[in-house]
């Protein structure tokens, strides 16, 4: 049943979705830029600069912005010699928590807004050992948060990380627990020239080869490609690619601009990416190996707050929630 918003609606000329006969992007106008948004259950928690918190819900089949009235939004610990502006992952498994220490400037690249990187990850195992992995001078890793996850499903995580060589720029690289350290998994080649980096979409068999890949946006400043990847044995291989895409802003620290989504409910998991000028938000499947947009939505602005997805109007479907500049809450609801 669709669900009448109380928003700007922009009609979509001409676009003929994949997965469904309608897709509606609504615009809300906010009180100042968008840093962050909060999957709550059945709302959204909006956290704007010079402004107070406000949920986003569904009232009477109307978005609405209202003053937040619940408890705080926990932010995560930040231990002691970790990244100054490094985020703490969690996690349910052997890896409880991962963060980014040992900052560095030994790299003169600063695509995140400073010059200064991590020179090593630290884990906290369920067991509470404490292990770190330091990194050779040659390298750093450039990043702001791990990203927990089990690329080969053996029920042991891995900490995701971009990890950049100061001559051959960035690569994808997995650390986990190896007896009493935490070491090198997998690696895939550098990009091969300084001063090149990549930004993480996530994990999922989005070629429903029961096979898990690594999503990745390669040069996401300079036309970037959309590029899988895959862990055979030490190696992570570049597998199904598209070109045209970014999900990061030069000198943002928000890495979010991406996300990983069961878009059509097949049970496959597909991808949501701007495209290269982030005026543009696709759908992507690469279900059976071969790239399909499942929609493109044109938007009247670049897509600058992070990508995020929940179920607002309870009806089993997540919508899209992303922020546009300067100050605008966008929510995208997908109807098969």
């Amino acid at each position: 049943m669709k669900v009448l918003i109380a928003a700007t609606l922009f009609v979509l000329a001409g676009l003929t979705p994949v997965i469904a006969d309608q897709v509606d992007v609504y615009e809300i106008a906010t009180d100042g830029v968008i840093d962050e948004i909060i999957p709550a259950g059945n709302h959204a928690v909006i956290r704007s600069r010079r402004s107070p918190l406000q949920s986003l819900r569904i009232r009477q089949g109307a978005f609405t912005l209202e003053p937040y009235s619940g408890v705080q939004p926990a932010t995560p610990e930040r231990p002691d010699g970790s990244l100054p502006d490094g985020e703490t992952a969690t996690g349910s498994g052997l890896i409880r928590r991962a963060w980014l220490s040992a900052p560095t400037t030994r790299y003169d690249h600063g695509v995140l807004g400073d010059g200064i990187e991590a020179g090593a990850v630290t884990a906290e195992l369920s067991d509470g050992r404490v292990l770190t992995y330091t990194l050779p001078l040659d390298s750093v890793f450039e990043d702001r948060h791990p990203r927990i996850i089990d690329i080969n499903t053996d029920g042991t995580d891995e900490i995701l990380l971009v990890r950049s060589y100061l001559d051959r720029g960035a690569a994808l690289a997995l650390i986990s627990p190896d007896n009493n350290r935490l070491a090198i998994t997998a690696e895939a080649d550098p990009i091969g020239l300084p001063h090149r980096w990549l930004n993480p979409v996530g994990a999922g068999d989005f070629d429903n080869d029961s096979i898990v890949e690594i999503a990745a946006v390669i040069t996401p400043h300079i036309g970037g490609t959309l590029q899988l990847y895959e862990m055979k044995g030490k190696r992570l291989i570049k597998d199904r690619s598209a070109f045209g895409f970014s999900n990061h802003q030069m000198g943002s620290r928000n890495l979010g601009l991406s996300l990983v989504a069961d878009l059509n409910g097949d049970q496959v998991p597909d991808i949501v990416v701007p495209d290269a000028s982030r005026r543009n938000l696709l759908g992507i499947s690469f279900r059976d190996g071969t790239y399909r947009e499942l929609f493109r939505v044109p938007l009247n602005g670049t897509i600058s707050a992070p990508l995020r997805s929940a179920d607002l109007d309870g009806d089993g479907r997540h919508e899209i929630i992303f922020g546009i500049a300067p100050n605008r809450l966008m929510v995208l609801c997908l109807h098969p």
